[in-house]
């Protein structure tokens, strides 16, 4: 598993198992503003992005679905460029935060999931998807046909709209704007998160299970190599399916989310 799919699914999963064994409560971590502003404590601002209610169906489908597209994302096409990777995170959750105050969402994990479906399913527009056997549709569609679903079951769809506007908005500013003519890169990772990862390396060179190419995601020279330059070709590397001819064999009966 890489390792910002590994960080943030562990920490959900703990998070949620502390509010079952009710070491804390979920009023401990939820967005409030005025509790940040006022009282300090800003650990809500990332607390709020861990919890997704108590252990259920619910639970089970949104950790399904953040493990599977957030590993998809990060061995496609973030493959070899981990801070690329976590500058992501952090523009879609500073940008998810923004817009959270004006729709009163408490928790927003569950978009913040939505946002990683939605840049998932934007860059690989040619995926087949099948949906509980029921519906078939290319995996553009996906993020609409999960906001239909939640419609369904009578959830709040403020939320799945949430997580597809700034899914839209960094895809926008990602791939589309810099290929337009007169368009340009406004988001550059900074080189701040290099320079972090350079400092891990550091404590983390005497173990002997460490990895300097897996921590950085890229080339490792170190103080040389940026964290997003392209990464040499690795002849032990298990694609995933989206880049394996013929896509998801969801003809052979694999499902969504399965």
């Amino acid at each position: 598993i890489p390792v910002v799919t590994r960080t943030y699914t562990t920490a959900c999963v703990l998070t949620t198992a502390a509010c079952q064994l009710e070491l804390i409560t979920p009023f401990q971590l939820y967005f409030n503003p005025d509790l940040i502003l006022k009282h300090y404590q800003v650990w809500r601002l990332v607390t709020n992005f861990l919890f997704f209610g108590p252990v259920g169906f619910n639970f089970l489908f949104n950790m399904i679905f953040l493990y599977r597209y957030c590993r998809m994302l990060e061995e496609g096409s973030f493959r070899g460029r981990t801070a690329d990777f976590v500058f992501m995170f952090l523009f879609g959750g500073l940008l998810m935060t923004i817009f959270g105050m004006f729709v009163s969402l408490v928790f927003l994990g569950q978009a913040f999931t939505i946002m990683l479906v939605y840049v998932w399913s934007r860059r690989n527009p040619n995926v087949r998807m099948n949906f509980f056997g029921l519906l078939n549709f290319q995996a553009p569609f996906l993020p609409w046909v999960l906001m239909g679903f939640s419609l369904l079951l009578g959830n709040s769809i403020i939320v799945d709209l949430l997580g597809i506007a700034v899914g839209h908005v960094y895809f926008f500013l990602e791939d589309v704007f810099p290929n337009q003519p007169g368009g340009g890169r406004w988001l550059r990772t900074p080189s701040f998160l290099l320079l972090y990862l350079i400092f891990m390396e550091k404590h983390m060179a005497l173990s002997p299970k460490f990895d300097p190419p897996v921590l950085l995601g890229s080339d490792y020279l170190p103080h040389r190599k940026m964290l997003f330059d392209t990464a040499e070709e690795d002849p032990n590397y298990n694609p995933l399916p989206e880049e394996r001819p013929g896509g998801f064999p969801w003809g052979e009966g694999q499902r969504l989310g399965g």
